[in-house]
């Protein structure tokens, strides 16, 4: 099930990340790009105020970055993915903890998690990728398995 992210609201919740930084948006692509690679998910993720003649969207892997032009915000943005989407709306997830987004959500029968329980998500996985996958045997086990196959 793919995501539909308020990129903005989700940055204001997720800890390391500031609304000021210049690199905000470029840190919280990288962070779901690892997320989705992880998981086998899609994210599209909407970011307010695109940079004049910048491009509106970009492909980074799994993640789909939509930078809303100046006049129109990222929560009407998705509201009208929403729409446009018809009965596949249901099978989206949409993360944000603004109650208009929530509720164009709700209207389209889209599943929606907060920015919180989102963030909740995207730092345990973080937490998790620096454990390893080969955790080492202890010398019981390897003595075990030698016995298994005849060495002592």
């Amino acid at each position: 099930m793919p995501f539909l992210i308020d990129g903005h609201n989700l940055i204001g919740k997720y800890p390391h990340l500031n609304l000021d930084d210049l690199d905000d948006e470029q840190a919280l692509i990288e962070i779901l790009q690892e997320y989705c690679r992880h998981n086998d998910r899609k994210a599209e993720v909407y970011f307010d105020k695109a940079s004049p003649g910048g491009a509106r969207a970009q492909v980074h892997g799994r993640v789909t970055v939509r930078y809303v032009r100046e006049g129109d915000t990222a929560d009407h943005a998705i509201a009208r993915h929403l729409k446009r989407l018809e009965n596949e709306a249901a099978n989206w997830t949409v993360v944000s903890s603004d109650l208009e987004v929530i509720a164009s959500a709700k209207r389209a029968k889209a599943r929606s998690i907060t920015a919180e329980e989102f963030t909740t998500r995207l730092t345990a996985e973080a937490a998790g990728a620096g454990e390893s996958e080969d955790p080492a045997l202890s010398k019981d086990e390897i003595d075990e398995w030698m016995g298994l196959f005849g060495e002592e």
